[in-house]
C-alpha cells in the first residue's frame, strides 16, 4: 500500500502541472458574477477532491499549497487586479492580473508581467466559477493527472474590512 501511495505521488509529480493555456474563451461577460466577486479576497484551501497525493504546481507559479492564504483583489469595473503568495516556506510572489467572468461561468485569468498590458499577454488560465455566495466561491481548474482529468479546487473567502 505505501508503495502504491508512494507511486501515485510520483506520477501526481511528474504530470500535475497544467501549462499556460492561449486564452480562448467567450468573451461575453456575466456582469452579474463580475460584481459580486470586486474586493478583497483570501483563498482558504485548495484541494483535490477524490485524491490528496499529488503535488500540484498552480499557474507555473508555485506548489498550489503555497496560495492557500494568498491574497487577492478583484477590482469589477475594469477587470483587473493583483495577487500576492505570502506563505512561509513557499516563493515571494505578486503580479497584477486581468480577469473576466463570462456567460458560461467560466473565469478567465492572466498574470501580467511588469510593464505588459495584457492584450499582449497571449496565455492565461481559464477556471470555472462555482458556488458563487457574497462571502466565498470557489474557482475549479481541470487537469490531466495520467490521463484522467482532476479538479483543483481554489476556495475563495471575502475579507471583510470594518472601518
Amino acid at each position: 500500500m505505501r508503495r502504491l501511495a508512494l507511486f501515485l505521488c510520483l506520477i501526481g509529480l511528474v504530470l500535475s502541472c497544467k501549462p499556460k493555456q492561449t486564452t480562448v474563451a467567450s468573451t461575453t461577460v456575466d456582469r452579474r458574477s463580475q460584481v459580486a466577486i470586486k474586493g478583497n479576497w483570501t483563498i482558504t484551501s485548495v484541494s483535490f477532491p477524490g485524491s490528496e497525493y499529488f503535488k500540484v504546481t498552480s499557474f507555473d507559479i508555485a506548489d498550489s499549497k503555497c496560495f492557500e492564504g494568498s491574497n487577492w483583489q478583484f477590482v469589477s469595473n475594469n477587470d483587473s487586479g493583483t495577487m500576492e503568495i505570502t506563505k512561509g516556506n513557499c516563493p515571494q510572489f505578486s503580479s497584477k492580473i486581468k480577469w473576466y467572468v463570462n456567460k458560461d461561468q467560466q473565469f478567465v485569468l492572466k498574470f501580467l508581467d511588469a510593464g505588459e498590458k495584457a492584450k499582449k499577454e497571449r496565455d492565461g488560465y481559464i477556471l470555472l466559477l462555482s458556488n458563487q455566495t457574497q462571502e466565498s466561491f470557489q474557482l475549479i481548474d481541470k487537469i490531466d493527472v495520467g490521463g484522467k482529468l482532476t479538479s483543483v479546487v481554489y476556495q475563495f473567502k471575502k475579507n471583510n474590512v470594518t472601518k
